[in-house]
């Protein structure tokens, strides 16, 4: 045998070292991971309230529509907008406006932030633009109900 043994494997130093930098490694990458993890959350947020109040505004712009050209009579008080989500995917043919039931959406999106399933908050016409209590007459506006801290410091419910 000559001074260079065919032996393989790792030495201890070499073994700790490498396990060193695998620790380093993912002490910098989980962070990161983390983030991207809220930040997808947040842009599906963001997505989900710009669906449901787009969806509102058409709805509301329809019975406007509707009540301009005399294809159904406004109520009294009536602000146009839907009593419930629910009737932004039933649809409504607003007097003949539509040769069909025009529907706004197909599912209400949910909040990816809402952990009991609370659901949607609720702000009708006649509510102060920041309440948490809904006054029941009609849907104006959607918030969600979480108490989470965005990543930009902004809470989730004043989105």
């Amino acid at each position: 045998m000559g001074v260079f043994s065919n032996k393989s494997g790792l030495t201890l130093i070499e073994l700790v070292i490498a396990i060193a930098l695998m620790a380093i490694l993912a002490a910098t990458v989980i962070p990161l991971a983390e983030v991207t993890v809220i930040r997808t959350k947040e842009l599906e947020l963001r997505r989900s309230l710009r669906t449901l109040r787009t969806a509102i505004d058409e709805y509301h712009k329809d019975y406007q529509d509707a009540v301009a050209q005399k294809k159904i009579f406004a109520e009294v008080d009536a602000s146009g907008y839907p009593e419930e989500l629910e009737l932004l995917l039933e649809g409504n043919d607003w007097g003949g406006l539509f040769p069909f039931k025009k529907k706004y959406l197909r599912r209400i999106p949910r909040d990816p932030f809402d952990k009991y399933d609370d659901g949607w908050g609720l702000r009708s016409y006649d509510d102060e633009p920041d309440t948490t209590v809904w006054g029941g007459n009609d849907i104006y506006d959607v918030y969600s109900q979480s108490d989470g801290i965005a990543l930009d410091g902004t809470y989730y419910r004043d989105w």
